[in-house]
Parts: structure tokens; sequence; C-alpha cells
């Protein structure tokens, strides 16, 4: 087999990916716009007899979706930047300077990544209720302000950029605070907007977690909203359908001004000396 049949079938291989992968958000888009009879029937069909936004008006009806969507973006957008921030001057002193105990310490973080959230759910949830601050904004966001992928992820990062430019900063009499602000912070853009694109997917589409920690709809987020659609003994598809929709509509549009610094962050190693 020659190249060019080679890449043409690389091509007609990536394409059919492409389209098992995109076909389930195809389907969920187009069956938003159908009615019960349409989303029940059987055989089922893929495009709606009659288009109609009588789901989309149901979920308006019995879901606060302002204030939850409100309130997923507060706690979505707090958790990013508050973890950024830390994760990043975390990851600054673990990639850039010296100090007693750094492996020990960064390993006992690394350590905290295999120890699955279910474990850890009971005594947040004590912690929180012995503080005071269940059901509340800060509740869902302290529990979160770093993470330990985040710190991994820039310590990895940080130590790919050329430790002579720092020591090429001290000599200019620049301080720690200096270097990561005006040095590190500006090389490290792609792997910054990477990290902040997973923490916005990950707490938007958490369900579990302020499912736990909040009690009322005033305080739900989206998903945690989308969660009463689901009853014990009847389930609403068409609305779940619609609601689904409205929820993943503002992070798909997210990832699409992104994308380019995305896949920077992916593809790009860090640069060597």
């Amino acid at each position: 087999m020659n190249r060019k049949a080679f890449d043409i079938l690389g091509t007609v291989v990536l394409v059919i990916i492409m389209l098992i992968i995109l076909l389930p958000l195809f389907w969920l888009l187009v069956s938003a716009f159908k009615s019960d009879f349409d989303v029940m029937r059987w055989p089922p069909k893929f495009f709606p007899s009659e288009w109609v936004g009588t789901q989309f008006a149901y979920v308006w009806k019995v879901l606060p979706i302002p204030t939850m969507l409100k309130n997923t973006v507060c706690f979505a957008g707090a958790v990013t930047i508050i973890s950024l921030f830390f994760d990043s001057l975390a990851a600054y002193a673990f990639a850039r300077m010296d100090f007693c105990g750094k492996k020990i310490i960064f390993g006992i973080i690394l350590l905290t990544m295999m120890i699955p959230f279910q474990i850890v759910m009971i005594p947040i949830y004590l912690e929180e209720y012995k503080m005071g601050i269940l059901n509340s904004f800060i509740g869902l966001v302290l529990p979160r302000a770093a993470s330990a992928y985040g710190i991994f992820m820039l310590t990895s990062f940080f130590t790919g950029i050329p430790k002579s430019l720092d020591e090429a900063a001290r000599i200019d009499g620049m301080s720690e605070i200096q270097i990561y602000l005006k040095i590190i912070l500006p090389l490290s853009k792609p792997a910054l907007v990477t990290l902040g694109i997973f923490h916005l997917m990950n707490n938007w589409n958490d369900l579990l977690y302020p499912m736990m920690l909040t009690s009322t709809q005033e305080r739900r987020t989206l998903s945690a909203g989308l969660a009463t659609l689901v009853g014990s003994n009847a389930i609403k598809y068409g609305p779940t359908l619609a609601a689904t929709v409205i929820a993943i509509a503002p992070l798909l549009i997210v990832f699409l001004l992104g994308q380019r610094f995305f896949m920077e962050g992916i593809a790009t190693s860090g640069m060597k000396e």
C-alpha cells in the first residue's frame, strides 16, 4: 500500500470515528425538539415528525433554570479561577524552588489522586456541617480550592521551562513572586487554559458533589437540578433531554472558544534547555 492510499484510509477511519463520537450529541440535540410521542415511539425515528419546543418550556416551568445556571457559573467559575491560582503557586514551588521535604510533600499530593471521592465525601460533609457552611456557596468552593491533578500537571509543565530564565531574572533583581508572575505564568498560558477547561468541565458536570452539599433548589447546580427530573418510578425523557441541552450548551461554547489553547496545552511537552 503506497503512502497516498494509506493517508486516504487513515482519513476515512478518522471521519468514521468522528461521526461515531458526534452522533450521540447530534441525536441529543435533535431529540430535545421532539414531542413525547416521538421520544417514546417504537421503532424510533431519528428526526422528529414535528419540531416542538414544549420540552424546553416544561423544563423552564418546573426548574429555576436561571438560578441554577447562575449557581453553576459561579461554582464552576470560582473553583476554576481559585484552583488555578493555588495550583500554579504550588507547582512553581515544586518545579522551580528547592526546600526541605519537597519530594515527600509532592509524593503525598500525588497519593491523594488515588483516593476516590466516595471515601472522603462523608468527612467533607461532617466538616462542613461542623463549620456551618452546608448549602452555601463557600461550602461548595472551599473543598475544591486546590487540585492534586492541577499541581501535578503544572509542575510537569513548569519543569520544562528553562531555568536559565529564572537565573537571569534573579540577577536583574526580581523576586520569586515577580518571576512567577512576569515569566512563568505568561509562558504557561496553554497549560493554564487547558487545566482551566478541565476544572470547568469537571465541576460543571459534577452531580454527586453539589447534590451532597446542597439541599435547596436555590443552591443547586444544573446537573443536580437535572437529577430531580428522574424519579424513582418514572423518568421524564423529553424534558431531561431538553435540560441536558441547556446544561451542556454554555460548556460547549467555552470549549469551542478555547480549543486552540486546549490543543496547544495537550500537544506541548514544554521547552527544554
